[in-house]
């Protein structure tokens, strides 16, 4: 399950309602937490937009894996396509959609690689053939056949057949920094409820405002 943290706020006078417009990491959370009951599969499901050396976009689908006032964190390896796209153009922007619920939730800022405490730490809860299929597979590149693949996998299953599987040092995670978020409610008549939260840096307070659907 995705591991989500709100803002500490225990320093506040007063600790806001979770259902406060006033923070939206609140307002994720909530959602995140009904679409857990309401969606089958993947509720930390986000769409992931980057652009290449040309401008050229991509977009693909990835799982949120870790969510804080820091950040947005999923990982991947470095050397696909997206991760290359990353490093050079250092911004993204993601996308939920949970169609049982009617929602839409839209992000986008600047984007950092985790520590490599954080990504050592998550890819060791991964489940070992997870963890066998990283150094087995080339993201990203051509792939000749399957069974260069099953190869690969094998290969590796061997090495690392008893005892820790390490990190490779090409797979990590990355973390987007919003400076936008955008929750989208929909309403009969397309008359949705749309709520964008903007500050300028990471390190500003969010300003609410409400748009026209």
């Amino acid at each position: 399950m995705t591991k989500i943290k709100s803002p500490d706020y225990e320093d506040t006078p007063q600790a806001p309602d979770f259902s406060s417009e006033q923070h939206p990491l609140f307002l994720f959370e909530r959602w995140m937490k009904e679409a857990e009951i309401s969606e089958l599969n993947d509720p930390n499901a986000m769409g992931l937009a980057t652009v290449d050396a040309h401008g050229m976009p991509n977009l693909r689908t990835v799982l949120l894996k870790d969510a804080d006032q820091k950040g947005f964190v999923f990982y991947t390896n470095l050397g696909s396509a997206k991760g290359a796209e990353l490093q050079a153009s250092g911004k993204a922007a993601l996308n939920f959609h949970w169609k049982s619920l009617r929602r839409q939730v839209r992000l986008r800022g600047p984007v950092e690689l985790v520590s490599e405490e954080e990504a050592d730490a998550y890819y060791a809860s991964r489940a070992r053939g997870s963890r066998i299929g990283a150094w087995a597979s080339k993201q990203s590149s051509e792939l000749e056949s399957r069974f260069a693949l099953e190869k690969q996998v094998a290969k590796f299953a061997t090495k690392y057949a008893i005892g820790a599987v390490p990190r490779p040092q090409w797979w990590s995670g990355f973390r987007l920094m919003p400076l936008e978020m955008e929750f989208w409610h929909d309403r009969p008549f397309r008359l949705h409820d749309r709520l964008l939260f903007q500050r300028a840096t990471i390190e500003d307070p969010w300003k609410p405002k409400k748009l026209y659907p």
